[in-house]
């Protein structure tokens, strides 16, 4: 547990250039303070304490605004960056050196059992507000943009952007049909919908002129 703790703060103080020193990290970064409620939290869970995990996660739900459940699988050396608004599911599973940005969910669909959270795999990065439902992977070193809505797989070194998400970059270079990925359904129906108008419009104009 302490061990997770050091390097919870040691990477905070990389990802921050506002950090000033690992103590001010301890004692004030709301994020590291969840992730060390967590990991008391999971401990209980482990061993079938289950009622008393769950009550711990709310506790620090109440002090810090971070909500995880007590049975995610979090690794040492995860920055949540703020943290307001973050919720993590029963079955998400983060691994080392991810950043999670406020108001992050990583969350399920719906009703389903087994496992229906996302994994997150290392260095991945998931910015403020996104929304990661389902279990399904997010890849190593993957960016995640702000208010993204992802609800499939997203391979490594992959950027994902808008709602719902779909990559636009995959190692730094753009996919060569991203123009094709921007169309919106919902605009074009709205600009026939508004031909058809003013083609109704000219005709009862001429009835009227008549």
């Amino acid at each position: 547990m302490f061990k997770r703790l050091r390097a919870d703060i040691r990477y905070a103080k990389e990802c921050d250039p506002a950090a000033r020193s690992k103590f001010e990290i301890w004692l004030t970064y709301s994020g590291v303070k969840a992730l060390s409620w967590h990991r008391y939290a999971n401990f209980l869970y482990r061993i079938k304490f289950r009622l008393l995990a769950r009550w711990t996660s709310q506790f620090a739900k109440f002090l810090t605004g971070i909500e995880i459940h007590p049975a995610a699988k979090i690794a040492g050396g995860v920055f949540i960056d703020h943290g307001t608004g973050v919720v993590i599911g029963e079955t998400a599973e983060i691994e080392e050196g991810v950043i999670i940005y406020q108001g992050v969910t990583l969350g399920g669909t719906g009703k389903e059992k087994g496992k229906r959270h996302p994994t997150v795999k290392k260095g991945a990065i998931i910015s403020a507000g996104a929304k990661v439902l389902g279990g399904f992977t997010i890849g190593e070193y993957a960016k995640i943009g702000a208010g993204a809505v992802v609800l499939k797989e997203v391979p490594p070194y992959a950027t994902v952007v808008g709602v719902p998400g779909r990559i636009v970059r995959i190692n730094g270079e753009k996919l060569p049909d991203l123009e094709q990925e921007k169309r919106d359904p919902l605009q074009e129906e709205v600009c026939n919908l508004r031909e058809k108008i003013f083609e109704l419009e000219e005709k009862i104009n001429k009835l009227t002129d008549r």
